[in-house]
């Protein structure tokens, strides 16, 4: 099914929705997010809008959140404070599912290439980004739009395409990653 007809069938209210069935066309096209954006939709498919947001649309909710912030500085140096850390970062994730970490020792210019990496990747045509696109967790790289697009909870799914890349225990090789995003492929290829 091509991204087009897609758009309409997704940006439609039934009477009948069955959201299975659009999240299955959306899916299918492994054209993500952005795909729905390059075809020009106007409208915001049902399967990414929250119920709530369905049954008041005039009062959106205004939520704030306060982000676990895990600072790294001196944990190698300290065995309490490397336990202290340990601790504050299972709780992190066990509560929250994510934190931020500061003083990790990564160079700004390692993270900023990684983002410019990364939009590299999401800006390219879709048929260069579709052999990335899939829901095999046991690939090393893999890109899609929510891994959890299926299950029952979110009940909406979000607005987003993720690259995803396993870094451990055995990371991916270099020449598995996508060209935009592998300092390995870029450099062999100047060469």
């Amino acid at each position: 099914m091509d991204v087009s007809n897609t758009q309409q069938n997704l940006a439609t209210s039934q009477p009948n929705y069955d959201k299975q069935s659009e999240l299955k066309a959306f899916d299918d096209t492994k054209a993500g997010v952005k795909g729905l954006i390059d075809v020009g939709i106007t409208k915001v498919p049902r399967i990414f809008i929250h119920p709530e947001a369905l049954e008041n649309p005039s009062s959106p909710k205004k939520t704030s959140f306060i982000f676990p912030l895990i600072d790294l500085q001196n944990m190698n140096k300290d065995p309490i404070k490397h336990k202290e850390i340990v601790s504050k970062i299972r709780d992190a994730a066990e509560t929250w599912g994510f934190f931020q970490v500061i003083n990790h020792g990564i160079p700004v210019s390692v993270l900023d290439e990684m983002l410019r990496g990364a939009r590299r990747f999401h800006e390219q045509e879709i048929d260069v980004k579709k052999p990335y696109y899939s829901r095999d967790v046991a690939r090393k790289v893999m890109y899609n739009c929510n891994f959890d697009l299926f299950s029952e909870k979110p009940l909406a799914a979000n607005w987003r395409d993720s690259l995803y890349s396993v870094m451990a225990p055995t990371p991916a090789k270099p020449e598995e990653l996508p060209e935009t995003c592998s300092s390995y492929q870029m450099t062999s290829t100047k060469a």
